[in-house]
């Protein structure tokens, strides 16, 4: 696999910092991963994450169908029901998210081995779903 430089190309960019700006932030990644398993509802991803708000959560859809990764469908129905799923560029980044959750799932056992709990950490959601202090 041939990497570039680096450094930013100051042509086209950082694609790291691309990346970012689709999937940064602490909801993002995690949304995507939820909506990539079945948990396509509101209501559904308010119960998988119950530390993030709802109006984070309603920011962060919003940001990621701006962005093109996801797609709200609302249903003619009374009452109304809405569902999420990925769109093709949505799709394009779960191995990214894959990587990101193999890696926390490899960290997390060491530092385990080592006796850091996940209240330790700072700014993490444990195993739990409740936010670190």
């Amino acid at each position: 696999m041939k990497s570039g430089p680096l450094t930013p190309d100051p042509k086209n960019g950082c694609p790291v910092t691309h990346c970012l700006s689709l999937i940064g932030g602490k909801w993002k990644p995690v949304i995507l991963f939820c909506i990539s398993g079945g948990v396509n509802r509101f209501g559904a991803m308010s119960r998988a994450i119950p530390v993030v708000t709802k109006q984070m959560l309603t920011q962060q859809l919003r940001e990621l169908e701006t962005d093109g990764l996801i797609h709200r469908h609302i249903f003619a129905e009374v009452p109304p029901r809405v569902e999420y799923s990925l769109t093709e560029r949505g799709r394009s980044v779960l191995p990214v998210v894959q990587a990101m959750r193999d890696w926390g799932l490899s960290d997390a056992a060491v530092s385990a081995a080592i006796g850091i709990t996940p209240d330790q950490l700072t700014g993490v959601v444990s195993h739990t779903g409740h936010a670190a202090q």
